[in-house]
C-alpha cells in the first residue's frame, strides 16, 4: 500500500466515524388561506433538511382546543419529518365560519391547507374530533393520506347523540358564570387528577376564546355518521385508546375500520399528549416510519 493510499483510508475511516451534528427542529407558526378565511398553523421542521426522507405528518386537534395540543409532540416528530398542526376554523387563531360546519367542512379547510403548502402525500394525526377530522380527510384524499393514526374517536350512538345535543358542550354563557364553573368540571374530569392548574386553565381560555363557536366541533363529532363513514376508509389505521371521555366510543370503531389495529391506553386519559406524549411519540414513529 503506497503513502497516498494509506492516507486515502486513514482519511476515510476518520469520516465515518465522525458524529453528524445534532438536528436542530425548528418550531415555526403560519398562516395559509382556507375556504373559512385563514388557517393557523404550528410547524416543525428538521434543520438537516431531511423532512423529505418520510412523509409530511399532520395533526389535527379535539375540539374546543387548538394545534397546540401537540406542542410536546412536535419537536420530536420533527427531527426527520416536516409537522403541521393547524388550528381547526374557528379554534386559537384560526378565522371561524359564519355558520356551524360539519366534519367534512372541517376536513376541507385542512385539505386547503395541503393544497396551499402543495403536499403530494401526508400521514395524520387526529385526536377526538380531529380523529374524525382525520377519517373523513382520507375518504377525500385517498391517493394524498398515506397511513391514519387515531386516538380517542368519538363514534356517538343514537341515545348519546340525542343527550349531546340536548346540552352541547362548552356550554352557552350564563349570566351568573356557572358555565365557567361547568366547562373548567368536564376538563378536569377529561384532563384526569395529575393536570395542573395552569393546563386546566389554558384549555378554559380555549372554550372561552372561540365563544358561541366553542360548540360547533364537538357537536360535528356528536352528529357525524360514523357508522357509515369510517367503513369507506381504506388506509392502513392505528387506534390509540386513552381512559379519556371517549374510552368506551372507541371500542365501537373496531367494528367499523377494515384495517385497523387498536392500542388500549388505560394509563392514560384526555392528557394524553402532555403526560403520554413520549409513548403516543413511540407508536407513531412504529407506525409512520414504514
Amino acid at each position: 500500500m503506497t503513502t497516498t493510499t494509506r492516507r486515502t483510508v486513514a482519511r476515510n475511516a476518520s469520516l465515518s466515524t465522525r458524529k453528524s451534528p445534532p438536528v436542530t427542529v425548528h418550531l415555526r407558526k403560519m398562516y395559509v388561506d382556507c375556504r373559512f378565511g385563514q388557517l393557523h398553523v404550528h410547524t416543525a421542521f428538521p434543520s438537516s433538511g431531511g423532512f423529505d426522507e418520510l412523509p409530511p405528518l399532520l395533526c389535527i386537534h379535539p375540539s374546543p382546543l387548538s394545534g397546540r395540543v401537540f406542542r410536546g409532540l412536535l419537536p420530536d416528530l420533527g427531527k426527520d419529518r416536516s409537522v403541521y398542526a393547524p388550528d381547526l376554523p374557528g379554534y386559537g387563531e384560526s378565522d371561524a365560519p359564519e355558520t356551524a360546519p360539519s366534519v367534512s367542512d372541517y376536513a376541507g379547510a385542512v385539505g386547503d391547507l395541503l393544497d396551499s403548502l402543495r403536499l403530494r402525500q401526508v400521514d395524520v394525526l387526529g385526536y377526538q374530533t380531529g380523529a374524525l377530522a382525520a377519517a373523513e380527510l382520507a375518504l377525500a384524499r385517498p391517493e394524498q393520506v398515506r397511513r391514519v393514526m387515531l386516538a380517542g374517536v368519538p363514534v356517538f350512538d343514537a341515545k348519546e347523540r340525542e343527550a349531546f345535543n340536548a346540552r352541547p358542550w362548552p356550554a352557552r354563557p350564563r349570566d351568573d358564570g356557572s358555565h365557567l364553573v361547568e366547562e373548567w368540571q368536564r376538563i378536569r374530569r377529561s384532563r384526569g387528577v395529575h393536570a395542573t392548574l395552569s393546563r386546566l386553565g389554558e384549555d378554559l381560555t380555549g372554550a372561552l376564546r372561540a365563544g358561541d363557536v366553542a360548540a360547533w366541533g364537538p357537536s360535528a363529532a356528536a352528529n357525524y355518521a360514523a357508522g357509515e363513514r369510517l367503513p369507506l376508509l381504506r388506509q392502513p389505521v392505528l387506534v390509540l385508546r386513552p381512559r379519556d371521555e371517549f374510552w368506551e366510543m372507541t371500542m365501537r370503531a373496531d367494528s367499523l375500520l377494515r384495517d385497523a389495529h387498536r392500542v388500549d391506553l388505560p394509563e392514560q386519559n384526555g392528557g394524553l399528549f402532555d403526560t403520554g406524549v413520549a409513548e403516543v411519540a413511540r407508536y407513531a414513529r412504529e407506525f409512520f416510519d414504514r
